[in-house]
């Protein structure tokens, strides 16, 4: 049985987009003695191959997450993600936000502040996510609990195509 023939999912037929290409490294890249800063392209290829917890699909395919929504500051050590709920009404939104929060601290330099909110506008329910996954101790409550967090560890798991 396909994904989107399965009953209960919120948006059944997805939009799939295509891949963004991988970045070509630089010399100057791959040299250790060199210091470059951080930047949106290297915070999007850190999440973009998340996988949704409704299809086998990642929120790069799914345009959940995008290179011009990662911001960062790498002066004042903060990143700023922004995401697109496939539909207004995903009840998967805060998980999303959840596991790419916690791909962005286990993947980053403990010096970044990391803000992930969903994109002004996307979803009916974005004040009340935002306020949730920008909330330190609910954030870290839900990540106590066992099966939320092996939630997340899935969506975080690289399948091979």
């Amino acid at each position: 049985m396909s994904v989107a023939s399965r009953k209960g999912l919120d948006n059944s037929n997805p939009l799939v987009y295509e891949s963004v290409s991988q970045r070509e490294l630089t010399e100057a890249e791959q040299n250790d003695d060199v210091v470059d800063k951080f930047d949106g392209r290297e915070v999007f290829d850190m999440i973009r191959r998340i996988n949704d917890p409704e299809h086998p699909l990642t929120l790069e395919e799914l345009n959940v997450v995008q290179i011009d929504h990662c911001e960062v500051d790498d002066d004042k050590n903060r990143v700023v993600v922004y995401y697109t709920p496939t539909i207004p009404h995903c009840s998967m939104a805060t998980l999303i936000g959840l596991a790419i929060r916690v791909k962005l601290l286990r993947s980053l330099p403990e010096r970044f502040k990391v803000d992930v909110r969903i994109y002004e506008g996307s979803h009916v329910s974005e004040a009340a996510v935002n306020k949730q996954l920008s909330d330190k101790e609910r954030v870290a409550a839900a990540l106590e609990n066992d099966h939320l967090l092996n939630v997340i560890n899935q969506c975080l798991t690289i399948h091979k195509k």
